[in-house]
């Protein structure tokens, strides 16, 4: 049975995308931590991080870190916080989360729901960043 996050790529369910490669996807958290939350996600369908090969994690990341430039650019933060927990789907996933401090990493701060409209605006404020910066992963 397919994971959560693999219907969401497939187009099965919502979601809101900002970044999309062959490998990769990016879309914001439907319980954002903070304003400009970010799920970065394999294509493939992998439990747990630690079993991902080892040329994919390290895409992973690096497209956490052009997410994490971008959501600073957007959001005018101190830092980009970096989560990767893998209890709440069996699919990796890494959280890449605007911070103004420490308190901001904490999954008890998560929304419990949040208005589609401020999601959309946060998207299109990390897509204005990753073009401006010239990254052609850009999802519409």
């Amino acid at each position: 049975m397919p994971t959560i996050f693999t219907r969401i790529i497939d187009g099965e369910l919502p979601g809101t995308f900002v970044w999309r490669d062959d490998r990769a996807v990016a879309f914001m958290s439907i319980n954002p931590i903070a304003r400009g939350h970010v799920l970065v996600v394999p294509v493939a369908e992998i439990d747990h991080w630690l079993d991902a090969a080892p040329e994919l994690a390290a895409h992973l990341f690096e497209v956490s870190r052009i997410i994490g430039l971008a959501q600073q650019a957007a959001f005018d933060v101190e830092r980009i916080g970096v989560i990767v927990a893998g209890y709440e789907v069996p699919h990796t996933h890494v959280h890449v989360i605007p911070t103004r401090s420490m308190a901001d990493l904490s999954f008890a701060n998560a929304a419990s729901s949040v208005d589609r409209a401020d999601l959309a605006a946060a998207a299109d404020a990390i897509r204005a960043a990753l073009r401006a910066a010239g990254h052609d992963a850009v999802a519409e």
